[in-house]
């Protein structure tokens, strides 16, 4: 069986608003990001906050860590909100990149099912952004 797609991140990205740092060390970006997000378990907005930190060291190893708060309605239709701390590790982009997320939620609906640690996610480069898809992932 394959892993199945919960949701999906339309990521839009205003790149005026992007902070670089290039030093002695590595580099630093800063990627401030909004958009929306829709799926089987939730419809909503990523909330304004939302920051794709990415930094690459010596040796060329990017690691990527992007947190955001979603707010939108769970699949019982109540309102609610994601937090999301997505986190991978690259040496080069791949298209898709993989990613490691974990959420929490004041969802009583998803709670039990969010909060476990069984997700995987993809990272699809689009003009003005980036999709991210989130799988919950089969271990069978």
């Amino acid at each position: 069986m394959a892993d199945k797609l919960i949701m999906e991140v339309l990521v839009s990205i205003e790149g005026k608003d992007v902070s670089f740092l290039k030093g002695p060390a590595g580099e630093v970006v800063m990627i401030p990001f909004g958009g929306t997000v829709q799926g089987e378990i939730f419809n909503g907005v990523v909330c304004p906050g939302g920051v794709d930190c990415q930094r690459v060291n010596l040796t060329g190893v990017r690691h990527m860590c992007a947190r955001y708060m979603l707010e939108g309605t769970d699949s019982a239709g109540e309102k609610c909100h994601i937090f999301v701390d997505n986190n991978g590790w690259f040496n080069g982009m791949q298209s898709p990149f993989q990613t490691v997320p974990t959420f929490m939620t004041d969802s009583k609906t998803l709670a039990p099912y969010l909060h476990q640690n069984k997700f995987r996610g993809e990272g699809h480069p689009r003009e003005g952004g980036v999709t991210i898809k989130f799988f919950e992932v089969d271990n069978g």
